[in-house]
């Protein structure tokens, strides 16, 4: 069983904008061009569509309009947690889970802590995928940070 990959960082606002940004605003924030199925291609992502409700979808817009189904919300419990299977360019049957908790520091504070479980469902590719999305998460979140003081 491999351990689930935890990233933690400290954003610039509230619990509640903090959570609202992840999210609901996903698709402001999320590299697409550094991580989108449309990237395979060669032809760039057109937009990240969120669905932010228990079993709404996110979804990848290619450029040319191929939807690329990324997951599902599993829960949401405004403003301090959210979780997700993602199976980014896996089939829906081998998800990791994305869990979010956000918990307030001070009125403009949060510290969000993201854990990505559930890795063996990848069968061989586990490991590789734990290495890849455990090097990611930090420079996702980065972006995300920056678009909490918009």
């Amino acid at each position: 069983m491999l351990a689930p990959v935890v990233t933690k960082i400290e954003v610039p606002c509230g619990v509640t904008r903090a959570f609202d940004v992840f999210v609901g605003g996903m698709g402001s924030w999320w590299p697409l061009h550094k991580r989108a199925m449309s990237l395979r291609t060669g032809t760039p992502a057109r937009s990240l569509e969120v669905e932010p409700r228990v079993g709404g979808k996110i979804v990848e817009i290619g450029g040319d309009g191929t939807e690329h189904h990324w997951g599902s919300f599993r829960s949401i419990e405004p403003p301090h947690y959210a979780a997700f299977d993602f199976h980014m360019g896996m089939p829906a049957s081998q998800a990791s889970l994305v869990e979010v908790r956000f918990v307030s520091l001070a009125t403009d504070r949060t510290e969000v802590t993201l854990t990505q479980s559930n890795w063996e469902v990848f069968g061989d590719l586990a490991e590789m995928l734990r290495g890849s999305y455990g090097s990611s998460w930090g420079m996702i979140l980065e972006g995300y940070a920056k678009a909490c003081t918009r």
